[in-house]
């Protein structure tokens, strides 16, 4: 099965490797996210040349589009998109709640109609695993209720208990293989005690590792850091933890020190086709006439064509004229940023200088464009 092993620790903050099928990943670790098989505006070696080792498929959109057997017959997910290493596909339970309207919810799962053509669906926690069997995911994740925000607190008991079971089916229907896991996911909305409670319940049925869920929905940061703070401590210690969906490169921060592993969310690519670029310096729209005449490069450290190749300049240029190649280099770029923020919070776990290094890094964001 697959397994993590921790390396160095600094206060709450870890980093280990984590041991799959399809190779090694160095954590704390954030995933591109490849909903639909690609991460958008992106090759697979553009993706492969930031550093990226593991990236995020969903089940939800795939089973759609192109369908778990046609990518089965295809030589599953790692073939199909050019992608050897290793990739964690969401259960599908996140994009099926959001479709309000479109779902029927029951004590076995999910009948929904499809956002691409209204076609009805049935997703349950044997099936969805099964469709992640088929795309050959190396990390499955369990099926669960996401439950919304805000939720009183017989609505959150209410979903995490759904969610429990609903884990503890998921774990049965899981085919165990050397090299792949299966994740369960902390629910329980802002709740301490459900919390708390959804962890036990989780440990008790065993996984490889465990992630957090339900958060950056709506709470804000300083609660979703609270909650970390609540349940990060009823995780096990000896294996990967996964914060759902997160975030912000200040929320990979607190959360990596507070104990934190994994991390996915579509920031930096929805961000990079959108003008907003994350940089060492804070974040910058890219359409901003500041930049028309800006000869310097995006980010002087980083190695990414655009910035590497290019200047600010011709970065605006693109957006303003929407030429496609914008969007291409502004996401990947801000992929690199990524994995380089992650690989600077390795580095100063490894030398017992997290609490410095983070401060530098937030106290460039805060200094912006001046010397």
């Amino acid at each position: 099965m697959l397994s993590w092993t921790q390396t160095a620790t600094d206060g709450a903050a870890r980093s280990g490797t984590l041991h799959t099928a399809h190779g090694e990943v160095q954590t704390p670790v954030f995933m591109p996210v490849g909903t639909a098989g690609t991460v958008k505006a992106m090759t697979a070696d553009a993706v492969r040349s930031t550093g990226a080792r593991l990236i995020l498929g969903n089940t939800y959109h795939l089973m759609l589009r192109p369908g778990a057997d046609r990518v089965a017959e295809l030589g599953g997910l790692h073939r199909m998109m050019d992608w050897p290493g290793p990739i964690l596909t969401d259960s599908g339970g996140f994009q099926v709640m959001s479709l309000a309207g479109l779902r029927k919810l029951d004590a076995d799962g999910v009948t929904f109609r499809a956002h691409t053509d209204g076609s009805y669906h049935r997703l349950t926690p044997a099936i969805s695993i099964g469709i992640q069997h088929k795309l050959d995911a190396t990390i499955t994740m369990a099926f669960d209720e996401c439950t919304p925000f805000p939720a009183t607190p017989e609505q959150a008991r209410s979903s995490m208990e759904l969610s429990m079971r609903w884990a503890e089916r998921s774990r049965e229907a899981f085919v165990p293989r050397a090299g792949y896991g299966l994740f369960g996911i902390v629910q329980g909305s802002v709740y301490d005690d459900l919390r708390r409670q959804s962890a036990a319940a989780l440990t008790g049925i065993g996984f490889e590792g465990y992630a957090i869920g339900g958060l950056a929905v709506g709470e804000g940061q300083a609660e979703m850091f609270r909650v970390l703070d609540v349940t990060v401590p009823h995780l096990p210690s000896g294996q990967p933890r996964y914060l759902m969906g997160v975030g912000t490169p200040d929320d990979l921060i607190g959360a990596v020190m507070r104990g934190v592993d994994m991390f996915d969310c579509v920031m930096p690519t929805r961000a990079g086709r959108t003008a907003r670029a994350y940089t060492s310096r804070g974040v910058f729209n890219m359409r901003n006439a500041r930049f028309a005449g800006d000869a310097g490069p995006l980010d002087p450290g980083c190695s990414c064509p655009g910035c590497m190749k290019h200047s600010r300049a011709y970065l605006h240029h693109l957006f303003r004229c929407e030429e496609m190649l914008g969007p291409m280099l502004l996401t990947w770029h801000n992929l690199q940023y990524y994995q380089d923020l992650m690989r600077g919070l390795r580095s100063a776990i490894g030398e017992g200088r997290l609490a410095e290094h983070a401060e530098t890094v937030r106290a460039g964001w805060a200094r912006g464009d001046q010397p």
